[in-house]
């Protein structure tokens, strides 16, 4: 990860929730906090407990929702209608 840009707490969460986010590729991660996918899996694997990063990456690994370039043309939202309701998350929606 690039040292010249530090993130703050409230930045990491957003990073942490966007990556388990089903809908939301690596690219809008990429776009909206310059980090590329390996230095996202860095993120995860510093930030998470052990056996949640591993429970991610087996979740993501393949994903065609998680890299636009595979994401199939019906997929066009980035988050579940639902979302708002069953995030767990310590940063409320905006």
């Amino acid at each position: 990860m690039e040292k010249s840009k530090e993130l703050n707490e409230i930045e990491i969460d957003r990073i942490i929730e966007m990556a388990w986010e089903d809908r939301t590729p690596f690219s809008a991660i990429l776009f909206q906090f310059g980090l590329n996918e390996q230095q996202v899996i860095e993120l995860m694997r510093k930030e998470m407990k052990r056996s949640s990063f591993k429970m991610w990456r087996a979740r993501v690994q393949g994903r065609k929702t998680k890299h636009v370039a595979l994401r199939e043309d019906d997929v066009s939202r980035h988050r579940c209608s639902r979302q708002r309701i069953i995030t767990g998350n310590k940063i409320s929606k905006r």
